[in-house]
C-alpha cells in the first residue's frame, strides 16, 4: 500500500485527498495541509516508487506502469482508510490520476481541484516527450528531467518549484522514473477522452498564467464542461500551489465552501 498521512478534524466529515505529480510526494502539498486541515480531514499520499511508498514488486518486473493500475493504488488507501467520498486536490500528472479516478469510480469524487492540468500534449511537448523515450538509454534520467523542469517552467519566478521536484526526482531509481516518463508519453488517447467527456463532477481548474503548455486546453475543456471553473493566477506557472500557495489556497477553499 502507498504511504500516506492523515490529518484528522473532529468538527468535520469530508475528507480532502492530495495526489502529487510525477516525480514529486506528498512534501510538495506542505504550504497546503494547514489550511485546509482547519477545515476538512486531510489525506495525502506518496504515489508508488515516490516518496516513501516503494514500487509494487509485481509492477517492479513489468516495463511499464498502466494509469489504472496507479490510479487503484488511490483506492486501496482510501478503502483502508474507510473514506467512501473525498474531495480531490492535485498538480500536474496527479490532475490525470483524479481524472481517472472520476471515470473509474465517479461515485467517489465529491469535486475535484486541478492544480497546472494536462489535459492536452501539444506537439513540442510530445516531440520532447518522444526524444526523452529515444535517448532515455544514453542520457542520464536526471539530465532529462531537468530539461523538462525547465521547458515547463522556465522563468526565474518559477526556480523554487523547479528544484523542488527536481530534489523530489533525486530520490526516485533511474528504472522507476523511466516507467513514469514512458507512462506520461502515451497519455494523448486517454487526455482526448477526458476533453470530449463531460463527467459533471464540480471541477476548477487553478492555473499560471505563464503555464504556457497547457493553460490554452484548460481553456477550451472549461468551455465546454458544463460544472467547470478557471482561476488564472497571474505572474505564474505550473506548479501553482507551490509559487502562489495562498491564492491557491483561498480560491480552493472558496470553491469548496460554494459547494455546501
Amino acid at each position: 500500500m502507498l504511504n500516506f498521512y492523515t490529518y484528522k478534524n473532529e468538527l468535520h466529515a469530508e475528507w480532502v485527498t492530495f495526489v502529487h505529480g510525477a516525480g514529486g510526494s506528498s512534501s510538495i502539498w506542505y504550504k497546503q495541509v494547514r489550511s485546509f486541515k482547519e477545515h476538512y480531514n486531510v489525506l495525502v499520499l506518496d504515489l508508488r516508487g515516490h516518496g516513501r511508498s516503494k514500487p509494487k514488486l509485481s509492477d517492479a518486473l513489468k516495463s511499464t506502469y498502466t494509469f489504472d493500475a496507479i490510479t487503484t493504488d488511490i483506492l486501496e488507501v482510501l478503502d483502508h482508510l474507510k473514506i467512501q467520498k473525498s474531495h480531490f486536490v492535485g498538480i500536474s500528472l496527479g490532475t490525470i490520476l483524479i481524472r481517472n479516478l472520476a471515470e473509474l469510480h465517479p461515485e467517489r469524487v465529491q469535486s475535484m481541484i486541478m492544480g497546472g492540468a494536462i489535459l492536452k500534449l501539444n506537439f513540442r511537448s510530445q516531440v520532447l516527450m518522444r526524444f526523452g523515450v529515444i535517448c532515455k538509454s544514453v542520457i542520464p534520467y536526471m539530465y532529462l528531467y531537468k530539461l523538462f523542469a525547465f521547458i515547463i517552467m522556465p522563468r526565474k519566478a518559477h526556480k523554487e518549484s523547479r528544484v523542488l521536484f527536481i530534489n523530489e526526482a533525486k530520490k526516485l531509481y533511474q528504472k522507476e522514473f523511466m516507467r513514469w516518463f514512458k507512462l506520461a508519453s502515451e497519455i494523448n488517447p486517454l487526455l482526448r477522452f477526458f476533453r470530449l467527456n463531460d463527467i459533471g463532477i464540480p471541477t476548477i481548474y487553478i492555473m499560471g498564467d505563464q503555464d504556457h503548455l497547457f493553460l490554452p486546453n484548460v481553456k477550451k475543456v472549461v468551455d465546454n464542461h458544463a460544472l467547470s471553473s478557471l482561476h488564472v493566477i497571474e505572474d505564474c506557472g505550473h506548479v501553482v500551489n507551490v509559487q502562489k500557495p495562498a491564492i491557491f489556497n483561498q480560491e480552493s477553499l472558496l470553491f469548496l465552501q460554494r459547494l455546501n
